[in-house]
């Protein structure tokens, strides 16, 4: 494929199980480069999309691509970035270990030659994050940055040409969802790697964000977020009467029933 095809393409797609639709007739392109925050409340499917181009989902109807193949498990052109998630100080798997695991699970029985070239993957992954100093210790005396920056390694090993996030911030302080995001958006502009960004807070992301895709109760708004993230289109996404105000460079949604806008969050920021 040429440098400015698609990596992701979804056209009148559908994900729905047994009468409950998520979303149909989405058309999405994501272009090499590009990086596509996710949001909308819980249960909308923002997941399930990741899902769908992990290939651990099929669509109902419609079709989906990722650098112009079908979906499939074990994608090399794939990256993925689950939620930040503390491991026990007991176990003895250290951070090299972790991210190692990126390139195990698409080879088998791997000879000389490929246990040296496991290991230049594996530092040069490390080099990315900044995670070096940090590789031979034992993940569960980590911090949840330090954990989290390790999995972001452990997706970039295998130099993916698309990087799938799904809420890789959460749980993480201020400083440490900057140093994520940003090591992310440093991928993205370095690789031309795509990015997919499922969040519950857009702020923390703001400043790298191309396009937003907005999902609700089966409907979405695809832009920028200048065109998204507003009184009027999120009003008529939710139904209801959304206020959406920016304040020093901050994006504040507040709605009639502001549960559904951010769940068990603050009204501090965009929520899924």
């Amino acid at each position: 494929m040429s440098s400015t095809d698609p990596i992701v393409e979804l056209r009148g797609a559908r994900l729905a199980f047994g009468d409950r639709v998520l979303w149909d007739g989405l058309d999405l392109t994501v272009a090499p480069g590009e990086f596509v925050a996710v949001l909308g409340p819980n249960g909308s499917g923002k997941t399930s999309l990741l899902k769908t181009l992990l290939g651990q989902h099929r669509l109902e109807a419609g079709t989906a691509t990722i650098a112009g193949s079908a979906p499939s498990v074990a994608n090399r052109a794939v990256g993925y970035i689950p939620q930040q998630e503390r491991h026990d100080e007991q176990v003895p798997l250290r951070g090299r270990d972790l991210v190692g695991f990126g390139v195990d699970g698409n080879h088998w029985g791997l000879g000389a030659f490929g246990r040296q070239r496991r290991r230049q993957q594996v530092e040069a992954a490390l080099r990315q994050v900044q995670a070096a100093e940090f590789a031979d210790t034992p993940i569960g005396l980590l911090s949840g940055g330090e954990q989290q920056r390790l999995r972001v390694a452990q997706a970039l090993v295998g130099d993916p040409q698309l990087l799938l996030c799904d809420e890789p911030l959460l749980s993480l302080d201020p400083a440490n969802q900057s140093r994520v995001a940003g090591l992310i958006d440093q991928r993205r502009r370095n690789h031309r790697t795509a990015v997919l960004f499922v969040t519950h807070e857009i702020n923390p992301i703001l400043p790298y964000v191309d396009r937003v895709l907005y999902l609700v109760d089966g409907q979405f708004r695809i832009g920028a977020p200048d065109e998204v993230m507003t009184t009027e289109t999120l009003s008529e996404l939710y139904g209801s009467q959304i206020e959406v105000v920016r304040v020093r460079g901050r994006v504040i949604v507040v709605g009639a029933d502001e549960s559904a806008c951010h769940g068990s969050h603050s009204t501090a920021g965009v929520t899924s």
